[in-house]
């Protein structure tokens, strides 16, 4: 009884490909071998056994564990294991393997070739390759000498190699028409059925089917041609395919393919073209093989082929449009590129290379990283891990021009799977570098505006068409009543008119009608007002000056701006002036007027017999005339001190020293009214210029001596009041100072009495001209006093340099 042998199936995850050992065992698994006799098989050894004039030879078939012999002839074992036969190593190679003698070869450390209890010294065997190439078994001989195939001999085991593997698939194809014959009609003989089944076969296959006898004349033709052709069988049979199906411009063509398959070279794949019977043309593409006959010759070639027509048309659309997609890839205006998860660069546009100045060739097989700077280079390492891990990634990167500039690239990614190879990242990006600097020089204007808008000590506001707020400085805000923080919410989006310009001075409502700032769009012409109000947050008003532009794009207002000074320091500085003016031109018109009339006496005569008086008159006049010098040289240096031109000299001073040698400078004027000087300094040093403070306390000791009665003591002293500050003090007994002038006397022209400049002398500068040396030292001077009971005048100084004095 026939068997088949059976094998153990292999095991494979549908994802993991077949290692080529798996796929020899199973095309040895598709034979289906039968372990019965094979009197073809048989005939074929004892051929090879004697043309090669050996003793021993076999057709064997290497399994996973063993070989095994369908056919031997001197062989006394059916089955060795794998590991001792040579045969193992045929399959693997891709031609004839001998053995010339075991004796020499390594593998057989005994000098033999054990095949059961028999052992040889020589080996040869072809490989039985099926038609995917696998091989699964050999035509091997054996002997006990030495020896070597001569030419003749190899080419013969190697040509009955191939018969024996045409036996075998002839026999595999024959058992299963048989059996598939057999199914359909039972009681046929064995030949009726296997050709009834292979006629039904070839009519019901989806492929297409022709047999063509050695003249190239169809001996059959499927019902699948038929229907393709539009021919019938009766039309074409005993006729050849290129005088009947392929067109006459194919027709050379077809003939030589016919010629190269009947001289032996299959199996063959080709494709050709069929006209049909309505003219049109269809592609079909074949595999032939050829049928030899009982004796081994070539007896009819078989073609199994498919329409692709369609395929090929989609092909040529596909590639069209493989054409204008790579076109518009070129085309872009971004980089197109792909890369592998290590970021080592496949493919890239011309674009993308050229933007950073090298070529495609240049760039590719490198990773996209090599083109960054270093310490960019850290991040390219974040997004292939982003990538990997969700499937896509966007952001920017930064690359190097081969000219050494830096490039912006902002891009979006996309993690493309792939079912064949290794997953690659389908990469877009745009060169953004020109956008980043823009926006960088666009920022940096904008810090600059902002920097200006804060610094500027006017209000600025901006405004749309409507009234509403859209700028607004700090210097506005303050201006306002607004804290900084208060801008966003408080200001912006308001109406300008209605948060600061609702009223008029006088608190009547002021329509936005009649509003200046809203007009200047309409007239679209600059507007300035330097008569006017705002109003703050807490109700109350400031008088302005404000000019309000507007701001034109293309002849069209888009907006408002408008910048305000509040004008209520000048508004003060103006009465100052007038008052100073006023009080400067009447101290100067008092010594004048009395001039004029002391020497208009002695011009006129009226003196000349009185001697004494016109010395008396001479008197008063130069009296007034060094008052007035006094006034002017006051007045300028109040002006010199307040404009900073008055260059200070610092140095370390002794306050003792000092404050001696401001007495010793009035001694002769207190003497004159028996008044004496005391003193408590010891010790203590200032920091200052030692002749502007000089200049002070002198002022106030002569005011002192001005003050004190007849005989009176006057009090100088000095002493550390604080870590690096000194106090030096001026004492009298003199009347004292009212409370409500004890500031009042520090302003310019300012005295206690209005009497006091006619009768103690003076011009009211010299407290103003002490404050301002003093704030200049960044010290203070105040006075402290109680009527009837004398003044205290203090003066802070420093007592070492530090880091805002100059």
């Amino acid at each position: 009884m026939a068997t088949t042998i059976k094998r153990e199936p292999i095991a494979r995850e549908k994802s993991v490909p077949l290692t080529p050992e798996e796929r020899r065992l199973q095309s040895l698994e598709r034979l289906e071998i039968s372990s019965l006799p094979d009197p073809a098989l048989d005939e074929l050894v004892q051929l090879v056994a004697q043309i090669c004039a050996v003793p021993a030879a076999a057709v064997s078939f290497v399994e996973r564990d063993r070989v095994w012999y369908k056919s031997r002839l001197g062989l006394p074992t059916r089955s060795v294991p794998r590991e001792e036969s040579p045969c193992d190593e045929t399959v693997l190679g891709d031609d004839l393997f001998q053995i010339p003698d075991a004796a020499e070869d390594p593998h057989y450390p005994d000098g033999v070739i054990p095949v059961g209890t028999s052992n040889y010294r020589f080996y040869a065997g072809a490989p039985l390759r099926t038609a995917d190439g696998n091989a699964v078994g050999t035509l091997c001989v054996y002997d006990t000498d030495p020896r070597r195939l001569d030419e003749v001999e190899a080419n013969t085991l190697r040509t009955l190699a191939s018969q024996v593997m045409t036996r075998l698939e002839l026999s595999l194809t024959t058992r299963i028409a048989d059996r598939d014959a057999r199914s359909r009609q039972r009681v046929e003989s064995a030949l009726t059925v296997e050709r009834n089944f292979v006629s039904a076969v070839l009519d019901t296959v989806g492929a297409l089917v022709v047999v063509l006898d050695t003249a190239g004349r169809i001996v059959r033709f499927n019902r699948i041609c038929e229907t393709i052709s539009g021919f019938a069988l009766g039309e074409v049979v005993g006729r050849t395919e290129w005088d009947t199906l392929v067109p006459p411009e194919d027709r050379e063509t077809a003939i030589a393919t016919y010629q190269q398959l009947r001289d032996g070279l299959f199996p063959f794949a080709f494709e050709n073209r069929w006209r049909t019977r309505d003219s049109t043309i269809r592609r079909i593409q074949w595999t032939a093989t050829a049928l030899p006959d009982a004796q081994g010759e070539v007896a009819f070639l078989i073609a199994t082929g498919i329409d692709v027509t369609l395929q090929r048309e989609a092909e040529l659309t596909l590639r069209e449009s493989e054409a204008r997609y790579r076109q518009l890839i070129e085309g872009s205006l971004g980089a197109v590129f792909t890369h592998t998860l290590d970021g080592t660069l496949l493919s890239l546009n011309t674009y993308g290379a050229e933007s950073l100045g090298y070529t495609v060739e240049e760039m590719l097989d490198r990773r996209l990283s090599h083109f960054m700077p270093t310490e960019a280079q850290p991040s390219f390492e974040d997004y292939v891990a982003t990538l990997s891990a969700s499937g896509e990634a966007q952001g920017t990167f930064e690359l190097c021009h081969r000219d050494g500039t830096g490039r912006v690239l902002v891009y979006r990614n996309r993690l493309i799977e792939s079912s064949t190879g290794e997953d690659y990242a389908l990469c877009f990006g745009v060169d953004i570098t020109e956008k980043v600097r823009a926006e960088e020089r666009l920022s940096a204007l904008t810090r600059q505006s902002n920097s200006i808008l804060d610094s500027v000590g006017d209000g600025i506001f901006g405004m749309d068409l409507n009234g509403i707020t859209t700028v607004c400085n700090p210097a506005a805000a303050q201006m306002l009543g607004y804290r900084e923080d208060e801008i966003a919410t408080a200001i912006l989006g308001q109406s300008l008119h209605a948060l600061s310009h609702h009223s008029r001075a006088d608190g009547s409502p002021y329509p936005e009608s009649e509003c200046p700032i809203i007009s200047s769009t309409r007239e679209q012409k600059t507007v300035r007002v330097s008569t006017d109000v705002f109003w703050r947050k807490d109700g109350t008003s400031f008088p302005v000056e404000y000019v309000a532009c507007p701001i034109v794009d293309d002849g069209r207002a888009t907006g408002i701006v408008v910048a305000f000074t509040d004008t209520t320091e000048r508004h003060a500085l103006d009465r100052m002036k007038d008052e100073f003016v006023s009080t400067v031109s009447h101290e100067l018109r008092t010594p004048l007027t009395s001039m004029r009339a002391s020497l208009g006496l002695i011009a006129s005569g009226a003196l000349e017999k009185r001697p004494d008086k016109t010395k008396q008159m001479l008197g008063i006049a130069i009296g007034n005339t060094d008052r007035l010098v006094n006034l002017v040289n006051d007045i300028l240096e109040l002006e010199r001190i307040g404009s900073g031109k008055a260059e200070l000299h610092y140095g370390d001073v002794d306050a003792e020293e000092l404050m001696r040698r401001a007495a010793d400078l009035l001694a002769a004027t207190a003497a004159k009214t028996s008044q004496r000087f005391t003193f408590n300094c010891a010790g203590v040093h200032i920091w200052a210029d030692s002749d502007r403070i000089l200049q002070t306390v002198t002022n106030l000791l002569s005011n002192a001596i001005k003050f004190s009665p007849d005989g009176g003591e006057i009090h100088l002293a000095a002493r550390i009041s604080a870590p690096g500050e000194a106090t030096l003090e001026v004492r009298d007994h003199g009347r004292g100072i009212p409370a409500d002038k004890l500031e009042h006397i520090f302003g310019r022209f300012q005295q206690v009495d209005a009497s006091d400049s006619r009768v103690m002398g003076g011009t009211g500068l010299g407290l103003a001209i002490c404050r301002s040396i003093v704030t200049q030292h960044h010290g203070r001077i105040w006075a402290e006093s109680e009527p009837g009971q004398g003044a205290h005048f203090y003066v802070t100084l420093p007592t070492g340099p530090s880091s805002h004095l100059r």
